[in-house]
């Protein structure tokens, strides 16, 4: 990863996240296809995000790892789903095979079903806060983001939309929704727990619309230019599908300045704030920069 990217953080909730895993273990194959998923790699990109918008604020990351934890979770949810044969017909996921794959299509279900739902018993049973009207906020915000009005919503104009030609704000509206819904969930309910105020909320909501955006905008241009050994998943599968993406409706050209733009827009959202926010700044980078 580049070196702007907060190592120490990612190692952090990876600890975590062993640490909250359920233990049980019967019936035993639903949790190994859980853990398949769950620690086959990755970023922990919206996990590091909850962990250091609250550090903005003067929280510590070891107070905020269990909704940290709980977005990793949704988030592998959504990877175990969009996957499958149904959607997108994925068989590689962070180079390795994807859950449908190494379960079957019903045990990868279920496995997804059982990530979400231990989303929020991870954060009702663990996480702590001064206020606690602000753990009920932060669950409101991660089911939002993670339902119809988010993810869930955004897949199902993506589903829609395959082969066909649609408007520049149909393509914002599924990049916004199924990506960076849960991305702006991210870095709130960081800002959420460490008590931001609704204005300094306001400021990383612009800031986080944005990150999302360029996050799902460098994902389309990387499915063009990436290769499968590094991406960890199959390269070129969103025009073998017609799917609607930024380098099909505007070119890669294009896509790579409008990437940069909005990477610029969310950095200059932070200099609103009257805080140290330098580490978000640099994951604003990485997002423009990564190649995984």
């Amino acid at each position: 990863m580049p070196s702007k990217f907060p190592e120490d953080t990612r190692l952090l909730i990876e600890e975590a996240l062993r640490r909250y895993f359920p233990q049980t273990t019967c019936p035993e194959t639903i949790y190994e296809a859980m853990k398949h998923s769950l620690f086959s790699g990755g970023k922990r990109f919206r996990a590091v995000l909850v962990v250091e918008s609250a550090k903005v604020f003067g929280g510590r990351a070891e107070d905020v790892l269990p909704t940290a934890c709980a977005v990793e979770y949704i988030h592998t949810y959504s990877l175990i789903h969009d996957d499958l044969p149904a959607i997108d017909n994925d068989d590689l996921r962070r180079g390795v095979p994807t859950c449908h794959v190494a379960f079957g299509e019903d045990i990868a279900i279920l496995a997804g079903d059982a990530l979400y739902s231990e989303a929020f018993r991870l954060i009702s049973t663990l996480q702590k806060a001064n206020d606690p009207q602000s753990i009920i906020q932060v669950i409101r915000e991660l089911a939002t983001a993670s339902g119809v009005s988010g993810m869930v919503g955004g897949q199902v104009v993506d589903i829609q939309s395959e082969g066909k030609t649609v408007d520049e704000e149909t393509l914002r509206f599924i990049h916004e929704k199924k990506t960076g819904e849960l991305i702006k969930a991210s870095v709130r309910s960081g800002a959420i727990l460490a008590c931001a105020s609704n204005k300094e909320l306001e400021v990383l909501t612009d800031y986080a619309t944005n990150l999302g955006l360029a996050f799902q905008i460098t994902d389309d241009i990387l499915d063009v230019v990436g290769d499968t050994a590094i991406l960890g998943k199959t390269a070129g599968s969103d025009e073998r599908r017609g799917k609607v993406t930024y380098p099909a409706v505007f070119g890669l050209k294009k896509s790579e300045e409008m990437a940069k733009i909005t990477v610029d827009r969310a950095k200059d959202a932070l200099k609103r704030l009257n805080r140290n926010t330098d580490t978000l700044a640099d994951l604003a980078d990485f997002v423009y920069e990564r190649r995984f």
